[in-house]
């Protein structure tokens, strides 16, 4: 009798643990600030490198499976702090090219860092939601973490404004 009760608990168990949802969760943040210059493709300015530094901090606890990074000088720059804490290579993406189905497809049930500029961030949001809700962020505006998760057809989203 033992045995068999033993049996149904684990089917029971291995049913239940074969029908949880994976979960997408991404992270998605503009770079940090700039130098003002001509240049098209400028590095960070020190407060930039130490908002880079305070993202790092502020990821410690989540363990990314990937991240992605324009390939701008100032995003790399961004998110090199926490890609080394974590050791990842980050993937870049253009954001005008990327296939907003694959990456969803190809990030689905991981956990996932986005770094990208004040007019494409909001942008890819709205596509991993499917709604026209974020706006460009303000040029002054380095400090907007925005968290998507997907979990089957139930979309989370959220816009935490630190500084």
């Amino acid at each position: 009798m033992k045995n068999l009760l033993l049996i149904i608990v684990l089917f029971i168990s291995l049913n239940l643990a074969a029908q949880e949802i994976p979960v997408s969760t991404y992270y998605l943040i503009r770079h940090a600030e700039k130098v003002k210059s001509e240049n098209p493709d400028p590095v960070l300015h020190t407060d930039g490198i130490a908002r880079a530094e305070n993202w790092a901090e502020i990821f410690r606890n989540v363990s990314f499976d990937a991240i992605y990074s324009t390939n701008y000088i100032r995003t790399k720059e961004t998110v090199k702090p926490t890609a080394n804490k974590q050791n990842i290579e980050l993937t870049i993406y253009h954001p005008i090219n990327i296939n907003y189905g694959e990456f969803k497809t190809h990030t689905h049930g991981k956990t996932v860092l986005v770094v990208g500029h004040s007019n494409t961030i909001p942008a890819f949001v709205n596509k991993l939601i499917n709604a026209d809700k974020y706006e460009m962020i303000e040029e002054n505006n380095n400090s907007n973490l925005y968290i998507v998760q997907i979990a089957g057809n139930v979309v989370t989203d959220q816009v935490l404004y630190l500084n």
